[in-house]
């Protein structure tokens, strides 16, 4: 979405008229929903997270600054939402995620499935098993930087930390990760 789109729709919201939210929802709940998805391991809980950060975004809207991003201001919010509801309901990570971050992770054994979707399927779910043994912090960028696709400045704006933090934990991450596998014996090239 456009930032002056944006920036429109936050003001009509700021006067008043809550209508206006709802592009702003539809424009980020999908990569949201991903990133609560990574955080918290399970359909459940990160659907919860994700709607608890939109309606605190939307309260906070008169905070917002209109001259940067919606998105990384978003994001901040639902990781602070994550964070908050692994610590209160101490949940632990819960592998339940599929292709493209929605549903239960499992191999496909159907008649008529390919070798090679079987094989992704298998290497979903290891990665995620490897995702479930690390450190929250480390899952948190690996899953911005990986999963979401996000870049280093973006990264920096939704964990509020300097750029070269940003690359300094992807490398600790990335290590974790190897480790973590490593550990399973997971053999990669």
């Amino acid at each position: 979405m456009q930032p002056e789109v944006e920036r429109e729709l936050v003001k009509k919201c700021r006067a008043g008229d809550a209508r206006f939210y709802e592009p702003l929802v539809r424009a980020y709940e999908p990569q949201g929903l991903r990133l609560a998805l990574g955080m918290m391991g399970n359909m459940e809980d990160a659907q919860d997270a994700l709607q608890e950060a939109f309606v605190k975004a939307f309260q906070s809207l008169g905070r917002f600054d209109t001259r940067r991003p919606f998105g990384p201001w978003f994001f901040q919010i639902l990781r602070n939402q994550c964070r908050d509801n692994l610590r209160s309901r101490r949940s632990r990570f819960r592998v339940e995620v599929v292709d493209d971050g929605i549903g239960e992770l499992k191999p496909d054994t159907t008649p008529g499935s390919s070798r090679r979707e079987r094989e992704r399927s298998e290497a979903r779910r290891i990665l995620w098993k490897g995702l479930e043994q690390i450190a929250d912090e480390h899952r948190e960028v690996l899953v911005l930087k990986e999963l979401q696709g996000l870049r280093y400045q973006e990264i920096a704006a939704v964990l509020d930390i300097p750029e070269g933090t940003v690359a300094s934990r992807l490398y600790h991450a990335r290590r974790a990760l190897k480790e973590a596998l490593d550990e399973m014996g997971v053999a990669y090239p």
